[in-house]
């Protein structure tokens, strides 16, 4: 397992990542800096193990397969992590195709340690907005500033709750509802009530103009404790801690694809596996697969 580094911060409530969702944010680092060790990666992120290394409740998590005693057998970090990995370059990739010549603004919803703007080629003129809680925020800068890593576009932080006013937090940021945006929600929805959800849909509808773009992960289960003893979900809870079961929203989901194609939009929806055999890597059906429910929903409003 990885080591601390001389770098470690004692991570406590005021950030956010000691446990909760917040530590999922972690979870999805070690596993993008497993992929970006991988001979065969299918996406690259240099900053992903500086933040397990920089956190006192992941320090000892592994950033590399080979740090692992059962490698790609091992549930967590063998199968979950490549579906991360695979999760992360399917939304790099429609982010780079929908960052067209009119899209001058991104959105990251509940950005926690997406380094999109540090690593991904995008336009020079670009805005990216990151949302999030403040001290995920503090604890994401101040590990990127130890490495003296600068974004390749504008980038700014938008400290805020999503259960607060993030729309006047948004705008007095800079952002502008009349020029054409892309919008992620990457592993955000499912923690979050129905209604909840529904409003952000509601809302990013609502402040985006034609030619945008929206991507999000949606769960289809109608019981997720089905799924309490499925290998990955089993292994998270026993290996790191982290219950997911506990921590997502167990009432109904909304059907937020098609809420946005009778506002107009047009919407695809995928499942993971999709894409495993699109690139010939990441996570295929299993028994008790509690990945079988997940749908990630591409979405682009039409100008008018």
């Amino acid at each position: 397992m990885a080591g601390t580094t001389p770098q470690q911060t004692d991570v406590d409530g005021l950030d956010g990542l000691d446990g909760g969702v917040g530590l999922t944010a972690l979870l999805v680092a070690a596993a993008r800096a497993i992929e970006t060790h991988r001979h065969d990666s299918l996406a690259q992120d240099v900053y992903a193990e500086h933040f397990v290394h920089a956190a006192a409740a992941s320090a000892d998590w592994p950033v590399r397969i080979e740090q692992v005693p059962d490698g790609d057998d091992n549930p967590l970090w063998g199968r979950f992590a490549r579906y991360f990995g695979l999760r992360t370059r399917v939304l790099d990739d429609f982010l780079l195709r929908s960052v067209g010549t009119n899209v001058r603004q991104v959105v990251l919803l509940g950005a926690g340690l997406d380094t999109r703007a540090f690593r991904l080629d995008l336009p020079s003129d670009l805005v990216v907005y990151e949302i999030d809680r403040a001290g995920v925020l503090a604890f994401k800068q101040r590990v990127l500033t130890d490495l003296s890593a600068a974004p390749k576009v504008k980038r700014v932080a938008v400290p805020v709750d999503l259960r607060a006013d993030w729309v006047t937090a948004l705008t007095t940021a800079g952002f502008d509802p009349d020029v054409p945006s892309v919008w992620l929600a990457e592993g955000l929805l499912f923690y979050l009530p129905s209604a909840a959800e529904t409003y952000l849909i509601d809302t990013v509808d609502r402040l985006t103009t034609g030619d945008s773009a929206l991507a999000f992960e949606a769960k289809l289960e109608k019981d997720l404790l089905a799924y309490r003893d499925s290998s990955i979900y089993a292994a998270t809870r026993e290996q790191i801690g982290i219950d997911l079961l506990d921590l997502f929203d167990r009432g109904p989901r909304p059907d937020s694809a098609g809420d946005l194609t009778a506002k107009g939009w047009s919407t695809s929806m995928h499942t993971p596996f999709d894409f495993s055999r699109r690139h010939g890597r990441g996570p295929l059906p299993e028994p008790n697969d509690a990945l079988e429910g997940n749908r990630w929903v591409f979405a682009h409003k039409p100008r008018r």
